[in-house]
């Protein structure tokens, strides 16, 4: 039975929640309700922190927004809890195995004992019963070491097959922390550690390395006309695609909302070019159906910017540049790919500063 107050407390707390994300006029998805109830609870100083200078700034959480403060602050701590059971299940086990072989050592020494003691009562043995008596007793005493032995030997297969399970829920939890669960492909956090380490392989070996930034056209106006069950269709037509036309070492990623990025170690602006504008032809090409009457929903089409690191480049800066090329895209007609050395970015950039 819960605690007295209990009850109201957390209701309160729920009160508050789904009233954030009526005013902000936010799915009432399990996701926006766990980061809006944890926002309330005050449980999460850093998380609060970072959404409320988000609101002071903006007005509002986008749907990037959102996907950065979940994995951040909520789904990092949750990684951090079940990495924490799986650690503590792999000590109790060790603990467990180690009290079986301190059994074994003190038998072992029993055993050891005996033998010594035996050995002394041969010397005074002088008839046959006495003989077949020691006999008898170590015949015993080697039966109950084999038997603890054998009892050892289970125990540790046991565990060794126990650990292994344990290593692969950890492989499992590790996985799902670098995944986005909607579209399989990398999560935020996971783009943003391999980004910075492919940048500074790329300036190591002194190898290119190129950034496509893309956003799906016309997406919240789509998703207000057929519902969040088909714009996540959407989505995971538009990672489908990626997913098909990258290969090897490259890393596609849901970045955050509608939002898509892929990163190519070792390749040039040109490559990086015709991988773009493959995925943009391969999304246009398939026509999307609403599955519960098979209904035609038409077309997705998708905006791409590229951009390539340049000496001195941190990640944000390629970012932005991407980013950039990205927001020209959109502005000149939407379906299509801007480079950094395409006029229409050249434009944005020489608007901007004027």
């Amino acid at each position: 039975m819960s605690e007295p107050g209990e009850h109201e407390r957390t209701m309160a707390y729920a009160d508050i929640a789904l009233g954030q994300i009526r005013s902000l006029r936010q799915p009432a998805i399990p996701r926006n309700y766990e980061i809006w109830y944890t926002y309330a609870t005050g449980y999460n100083p850093t998380l609060n922190q970072v959404i409320n200078e988000t609101l002071a700034k903006n007005g509002t959480l986008t749907e990037a927004d959102l996907d950065h403060v979940y994995a951040t602050y909520i789904s990092a701590a949750r990684l951090d809890e079940q990495i924490g059971n799986v650690g503590s299940r792999v000590m109790d086990e060790i603990d467990q195995v180690m009290a079986m072989i301190d059994t074994a050592v003190g038998s072992a020494s029993t055993y050891t004992e005996n033998l010594s003691s035996v050995s002394d009562e041969l010397h005074t043995i002088k008839d046959r019963d006495g003989l077949r008596m020691i006999v008898e007793s170590l015949v015993a005493t080697a039966n109950e070491m084999m038997q603890t032995n054998r009892t050892l030997e289970q125990r540790l297969q046991t565990s060794r097959e126990e650990i292994n399970q344990l290593q692969e829920d950890l492989a499992t939890v590790r996985s799902e922390s670098l995944t986005d669960p909607l579209t399989n492909l990398a999560n935020r956090k996971h783009f943003d550690d391999r980004l910075k380490l492919a940048m500074a392989e790329a300036e190591e070996r002194s190898e290119p390395l190129s950034l496509i930034m893309a956003d799906i056209d016309h997406f919240k106006s789509f998703n207000d006309t057929w519902g969040h069950l088909t714009g996540d269709q959407v989505l995971r037509l538009v990672a489908m695609s990626l997913s098909q036309n990258v290969k090897g070492q490259d890393i596609a990623a849901r970045y955050g909302g509608e939002e898509f990025a892929v990163v190519l170690p070792n390749t040039v602006l040109r490559s990086a070019l015709t991988v773009a504008d493959h995925i943009r032809r391969a999304v246009m090409s398939k026509e999307l159906l609403k599955r519960s009457t098979g209904q035609s929903l038409g077309r997705v089409t998708v905006s791409f910017g590229v951009a390539t690191a340049r000496r001195g480049d941190t990640a944000e800066t390629l970012i932005a540049r991407a980013d950039t090329c990205l927001y020209a895209a959109k502005h000149h007609g939407r379906n299509r790919v801007i480079c950094e050395t395409d006029p229409e970015f050249v434009g944005i950039i020489e608007s901007k500063v004027a």
